[in-house]
């Protein structure tokens, strides 16, 4: 007799105390069970029972003998209650133990590690005791307060959409303002200068019509002499007449050099006509950082103003940035600094010939690349390379900072090497010593500034150098003289030190018109402004500062990175 397929199956399972679940509904296969998952909530037979221990994911399933489970249809049987949360430091084991002391659920683990102080009466095992810990009216009352959040949080989601929305119709309207006050200034300015245009041509018109008039002096004077030598010529044999023409004459010629005196006077002057642009004007531009005042909501309450320059910073608090890594040799030295365009910290690692890339986020290194020799100074020469000096023999190792840091291609100098900076595809070189070297971007020498306009020495040993954000001044710290200033082109303007100042080795700047310099052996930063006049000292000895060596400020963040001679970390000081 033949049977369906479906009898066939109730008469197999009928064979069976207990199937597996996974087997049936996944392979419609009618399998004895031999065990019951808690977390899987189904019986397994044998072959899932193995599974169960070969998956690292399953391994910590609770497996109890089949005859503990249940399944409709089968027999009933009582099962215990046990928990299925895990434990989220001690990955694997389950939630089973109450602590009365904290009233929290934790694992066997926590116990033994962070609850040894608590009385053992107050450490319950839930399975064992959940007659007794459990209320139904507590989980009533917790279901309601969830609903209640999560109410309250679902509002105040779309609450944080509506905002995102107003947010972004005030970025647009804000553009917009800015974009019509561009419009008016670029107008008064286009005004401005059709004023002057009108002036120039105005003055030209009066110069001209002079001119003219002196020529046709000139020239109604030169007439005027030939023919006084014409009758003079003819005058001959005429006593009378000449002595009339020689009187003629003579008027005439001192007319003429009193006309001659006062046109070689003229011709010594300058160009006639200049222009001399206001350069008030100009340096009002320069210092402005926007055209107006930017606020806006960050958190709850607080607000940022885009601020331009500032008297005086001050910590507002600081912390360690560890920078030894697994495999360096020697304790960390960092002389080089750079921030990076992605907000990322590079900094070089002198002793253990490498350089590292800090992660601002984590504060922590997740990147580094070792070198052929021992680095001092970096700099940025765009978003995609660094370049870094090797003292001796002197050169440039530039490397790729994308994605992992390799190095890439050198140049090779006839100096030592220590400070570096880039500027309008030109590198800025110091040797430690007397020179300060610009090269193009292939080792090409431009410049080499050494002195003064009287001839006199400018450097001692040069360390570190920067430019301001036009890139209009240029920074150079010297270890016995300070912080030396020069112009956007390299023309000397001034030098500065102090008593708060010992032996001067990095300088940076913070973009609003203050430059950073670091005293060695003072372990101390001090503030000056843009025309070398100080301003205070902002970080010292009492700061935890040792023997600082370059520091980096990062705009947003207003935050101040400080490298340390012989130290395994980095300083970060925010300011205020």
């Amino acid at each position: 007799m033949a049977y369906s397929k479906s009898f066939q199956a109730k008469m197999s399972e009928e064979c069976f105390d207990f199937t597996c679940t996974t087997c049936e509904e996944n392979y419609n296969k009618i399998v004895e069970a031999v065990r019951y998952c808690i977390e899987c909530s189904g019986y397994c037979c044998q072959s899932c029972t193995d599974a169960h221990k070969a998956f690292p994911a399953l391994r910590n399933h609770n497996l109890l003998d089949a005859s503990q489970g249940s399944q409709a249809g089968n027999q009933q049987s009582t099962l215990p209650e046990f928990p299925t949360e895990r434990c989220s430091l001690h990955k694997g084991k389950i939630l089973d133990v109450y602590c009365q002391v904290h009233d929290d659920v934790v694992c066997s683990t926590c116990i033994a590690t962070n609850h040894k102080s608590c009385p053992e009466n107050s450490i319950h095992s839930v399975p064992d005791m959940i007659g007794t810990l459990y209320r139904l009216d507590d989980t009533k009352r917790i279901n309601r307060q969830l609903r209640k959040l999560m109410t309250s949080m679902k509002s105040m989601s779309k609450s944080k959409d509506e905002k995102l929305e107003a947010l972004k119709g005030a970025k647009h309207e804000a553009i917009e303002k800015v974009e019509l006050y561009e419009k008016a200034l670029k107008s008064m300015i286009g005004r401005a200068a059709e004023d002057s245009k009108s002036e120039i041509v105005t003055t030209y018109q009066e110069l001209e019509n002079d001119i003219l008039q002196d020529k046709h002096n000139v020239d109604t004077v030169d007439d005027e002499l030939q023919q006084l030598e014409g009758k003079l010529k003819r005058s001959e044999g005429n006593r009378a007449q000449r002595f009339v023409c020689s009187k003629q004459a003579d008027k005439k010629l001192k007319e003429a050099e009193r006309l001659k005196v006062n046109q070689d006077k003229r011709s010594n002057e300058d160009v006639p006509l200049s222009f001399t642009p206001n350069q008030s004007v100009m340096t009002y531009v320069k210092g402005l950082h926007g055209i107006g005042q930017v606020k806006g909501l960050h958190g709850i309450g607080q607000v940022k103003v885009n601020r331009k320059k500032v008297d005086m910073y001050r910590i507002k608090g600081y912390r360690d940035i560890d920078i030894r890594m697994t495999g360096d040799n020697e304790t960390c030295h960092s002389p080089g600094c750079c921030l990076t365009k992605d907000n990322k910290l590079i900094v070089t690692d002198y002793s253990n010939k490498k350089l590292k890339r800090i992660n601002l986020d984590t504060m922590s290194v997740e990147d580094y690349c070792k070198l052929d020799d021992k680095p001092c100074a970096i700099c940025c020469t765009d978003v995609k390379e660094v370049a870094v000096t090797y003292y001796r023999p002197g050169r440039i190792q530039f490397v790729s900072i994308q994605h992992k840091m390799s190095p890439t291609r050198q140049i090779k100098l006839p100096h030592t090497c220590y400070g570096i900076t880039s500027k309008n595809d030109k590198l800025y070189v110091t040797d430690g010593g007397s020179s300060l070297y610009v090269y193009n971007m292939t080792g090409t020498l431009l410049n080499t500034i050494t002195s003064d306009n009287s001839g006199t020495s400018l450097f001692s040993r040069s360390r570190h150098i920067t430019f301001n954000e036009n890139g209009d001044k240029m920074f150079v710290g010297d270890w016995d003289k300070g912080l030396i200033c020069f112009d956007g082109a390299g023309i000397y303007l001034s030098t500065s030190s102090d008593n708060d100042l010992k032996n001067v080795a990095g300088v940076c700047v913070d973009g609003y018109g203050n430059v950073f310099v670091v005293g060695y052996y003072s372990h101390n930063v001090v503030q000056y402004n843009e025309d070398g006049k100080k301003i205070g000292v902002i970080v010292q000895q009492q700061d935890e500062l040792y023997w600082p060596v370059l520091v980096c400020f990062h705009q947003e963040l207003n935050r101040l990175f400080v490298t340390m001679g012989r130290s395994n970390v980095v300083k970060m000081y925010e300011l205020e």
